[in-house]
């Protein structure tokens, strides 16, 4: 079973920064294809971006391209995503999810696509 635990949201201010990081408990990190998602109340999740296993594939919600960068250190198990130039509209409680992926250049995009789900860490912006 995979545990994923996020961290590093909190409050930033409009054009401020916050990194999320979340650690992922398996022991071949690399098969799997990683992403982050968020839910502002009363709306659906919603894809942010996805990485694949080797990190060389990445994909990005049209919103926070350019704003948002998401990475990965496979020796430690661990995918970021750092945000910058918040907005108000980026509050939300992100999620990190991960996908078992034989090829290591799949990134996975959609909710029903991943198999495993961090608790959440809340990101609040204000203007």
């Amino acid at each position: 079973q995979v545990q994923l635990v996020e961290s590093g949201g909190g409050l930033a201010q409009a054009g401020g920064s916050l990194r999320l990081s979340c650690v992922h408990s398996g022991r071949t990190f690399i098969s799997y294809a990683m992403g982050w998602f968020r839910q502002a109340p009363g709306k659906e999740r919603e894809f942010v971006g996805a990485i694949s296993g080797s990190g060389a594939s990445t994909h990005y919600l049209d919103s926070v391209k350019g704003r948002f960068t998401i990475s990965r250190d496979n020796a430690k198990n661990t995918v970021y995503l750092q945000m910058n130039s918040l907005k108000p509209e980026d509050t939300a409680v992100y999620y990190c999810a991960a996908a078992p992926r034989p090829n290591f250049l799949v990134v996975v995009t959609t909710v029903s696509g991943y198999d495993y789900w961090g608790q959440g860490t809340q990101v609040t912006v204000s203007s």
